[in-house]
């Protein structure tokens, strides 16, 4: 097979991969619970479904506009109008197949080889890998757990060169759930500010999904001035339970929205006709459904936190938003589980906690930052609590 040079740059995601794994053992007959996955447990809200259904009988069943349609896109500009104060025109506005695509279409539009994208891990296993593709170098800047894995702004300065092209954010981030209020920003953005030829990308996607009545914030939101060269990225797939229905969207100057729009007419081109139909009935219906989930990942995250911070040899930091905990392993390092296997990685522990425990959960270097592992409560109550059990049996069982 002649396979391309630049595939060599890139790893399947290996959050799909343990999924996958578990799905196998799963398939065989094995009790696993799955907590790998980012994916809401809960349905789609009705009325959402209401809307394509609405859409198909009315034969709105053809190609769109490349970036989305018209109603599309205005319902977006309201939504970042209406949640963060960004004033963005219908066509400062891509709509693509999902997130991830806007990601990657920016990336491929602007990047050269040898221009760098900063990126603070742990990170979302993604952005390395689409940067690596589209030619660029990904730049890692860990962020302690002792700072509540987010990034100081010494930390960017040091990391930027005259190479940087591009700097990453995720707030609230996917996997640790650390959100940035507006006051923490403030010094980033200031930062940003005497770099004027740095671009900035902002994932907000989980932006909704917030506990303890934490108020995240997003770049432009907090420095208007850096308007001209951010890209606002957010979805439907995370605050609205719509993962398969693949809508990501985006604002940024037009220029970008144009090449993006290029990019995306010669791959894609447009996202589903019918799934644009229910985003915008997403982000102008009713929105109370938000709250009744985020009221149920709140509870979920406080007994997931409570019952691993309990367990010998993890420690757990309880995040402001998402739906992940990251909790460190260190105390689990170079001891032997009960069925034999040696953990020296933390991929040995995910391995063998799913191989001995049937519980699915991503290691932590996968999202760049060793040590530690993955879990989504985003699953229910009663799976949370007998994967945290199971949990507790493979560390206590550690020699």
């Amino acid at each position: 097979m002649l396979i391309a040079d630049r595939l060599n740059k890139i790893s399947p995601s290996q959050t799909i991969a343990i999924s996958s794994k578990a799905r196998a053992l799963k398939a065989a007959g094995r009790d696993v619970i799955s907590l790998s996955a980012g994916e809401p447990d809960f349905d789609t809200p009705d009325n959402i479904k209401q809307a394509a259904i609405r859409a198909i009988g009315a034969g709105d069943t053809k190609y769109t506009d490349v970036p989305g349609t018209p109603a599309l896109r205005r319902a977006v500009a309201r939504k970042f109008l209406r949640d963060s104060g960004i004033d963005y025109a219908a066509e400062e506005i891509i709509v693509s197949t999902g997130g991830k695509q806007v990601i990657y279409n920016a990336m491929v539009a602007t990047l050269n080889p040898g221009d760098e994208a900063v990126i603070p891990s742990p990170c979302w296993v993604s952005y390395p890998d689409i940067v690596a593709l589209a030619e660029g170098t990904p730049v890692i800047v860990p962020c302690g757990q002792n700072n509540r894995f987010k990034l100081r702004a010494e930390d960017l300065e040091s990391a930027l060169t005259p190479r940087t092209k591009w700097f990453f954010l995720n707030s609230p981030c996917n996997p640790t759930g650390a959100a940035y209020s507006a006051e923490e920003l403030r010094p980033i953005c200031d930062v940003l500010l005497a770099h004027p030829d740095v671009w900035v990308f902002t994932d907000d996607i989980y932006d909704k999904l917030t506990y303890d009545g934490f108020k995240p914030a997003t770049v432009v939101e907090v420095e208007p001035r850096l308007r001209d060269r951010t890209v606002t990225m957010n979805g439907c797939s995370k605050a609205y339970a719509m993962t398969g229905w693949r809508i990501g969207f985006a604002g940024a100057p037009v220029a970008l929205i144009r090449a993006m729009d290029k990019l995306q007419s010669q791959s894609t081109s447009n996202p589903c006709s019918i799934s644009q139909a229910a985003a915008v009935e997403a982000l102008d219906g009713p929105q109370d459904t938000i709250t009744r989930m985020t009221a149920a990942y709140q509870q979920r995250r406080d007994l997931v936190v409570d019952a691993l911070n309990a367990i010998p040899g993890l420690s757990c930091h309880r995040p402001e938003g998402a739906f992940y905990v990251f909790p460190s392993l260190h105390g689990c390092i170079g001891k032997t589980s009960a069925g034999g296997a040696r953990i020296a990685t933390d991929e040995d522990f995910v391995v063998a906690l799913l191989e001995e425990q049937g519980v699915a959960a991503v290691h932590g270097s996968a999202f760049m930052y060793p040590g530690h592992f993955r879990i989504s409560y985003a699953t229910d109550t009663e799976s949370l609590r007998q994967a945290c059990a199971r949990i507790a049996v493979f560390c206590r069982s550690l020699t």
